[in-house]
């Protein structure tokens, strides 16, 4: 039986691979014991700037997510590059390597794994640093018109003026045109109306610049503006243009309310119409197996017609 004989060998083998694993150990011990205190020193380092950039950044720039975003960035970047110096030391070259290299491959897959988080993402990033709007803003953002609730770095959050809440992604907030209400303390109102052909024109002109020049929002600073427009089907239309003094979406239908009222009434008081739209029917004359019956309705609804006037 040469089993005891093949045990002593692997025993031995066993006994030589722990000794040369604890000579190496032992070798290794200064390098373990520098590369340990180039991790503490890199760890305190790491807290200790990332410190002074969060304070740094608190006087530039106002955006709070932005800055811990950043300070997050530095620490984790001062924290790899201890690994790394720590992992030279103990001359790890080759594990280095590896690691850099599966670090591209997984950042690569995640890339394309991740593609639209990470739009939104970097959306989120750039529009926390331009501020296009903040939140209760009143914007427009494509389809969507409401007051802002929230911006976090993924999506902004819309309370729609109606009562429901939009989830918008950045990435479609950022590459959409925005509308921001809120940003100019001031906002102009156009409202058509029209006239009769038999009216004055000129003095129709004046009359509804003399009444919406009365209304209590108004701009006073801003010139009132009317301009006629064209030849329409039963009047000749006009739109008048004037400045409030409110960018807020009630101020704005108020005004606008208050300025129909007005115009209304001035030419109600002035015998100026504000025609609307009518329909002539014309009947035939008796032709065909329908004529007569057609003809006599023409003809009632001619006399009702006659009978109005």
């Amino acid at each position: 039986m040469s089993y005891p004989m093949e045990f002593g060998s692997l025993f031995e083998n066993l006994l030589d691979k722990l000794q040369g694993w604890l000579e190496t150990a032992v070798a290794m011990l200064p390098n373990l014991a520098v590369a340990v205190v180039v991790l503490v020193v890199f760890g305190f380092a790491a807290r200790f700037i990332s410190r002074g950039v969060a304070r740094a950044l608190g006087h530039v720039m106002s955006n709070k997510q932005i800055a811990s975003l950043l300070v997050k960035a530095v620490r984790i970047a001062i924290i790899v590059v201890g690994v790394f110096v720590a992992l030279g030391i103990l001359n790890l070259n080759k594990t280095v390597t590896s690691l850099l290299a599966g670090v591209g491959i997984l950042g690569l897959a995640l890339g394309f794994a991740f593609q639209d988080i990470a739009a939104n993402f970097v959306s989120g990033v750039l529009m926390a640093a331009r501020r296009p709007f903040v939140v209760d803003d009143l914007v427009k953002i494509s389809d969507f018109f409401g007051r802002v609730s929230a911006i976090d770095l993924r999506a902004t959050r819309l309370t729609q003026l109606t009562g429901e809440t939009v989830i918008i992604p950045n990435k479609e907030v950022f590459q959409n045109a925005i509308v921001n209400y809120t940003d100019t303390p001031k906002r102009r109102i156009d409202l058509t109306v029209g006239v009769s052909y038999d009216d004055d024109l000129r003095r129709a002109r004046s009359l509804a610049i003399e009444a919406v020049e009365g209304l209590e929002r108004r701009l006073e600073a801003t010139e009132v503006q009317l301009f006629y427009t064209g030849f329409g089907a039963s009047s000749i239309d006009f739109t008048i243009r004037f400045w409030i003094d409110d960018a807020e979406q009630v101020a704005y239908l108020r005004a606008r309310s208050e300025a129909v009222i007005a115009i209304k009434q001035a030419f109600d008081d002035n015998d100026i119409t504000i025609p609307f739209p009518i329909r002539t029917l014309e009947f035939s004359d008796g032709a065909g197996p329908f004529g007569q019956g057609i003809a006599d309705d023409g003809a009632r609804g001619s006399d009702a017609s006659a009978a109005a006037q």
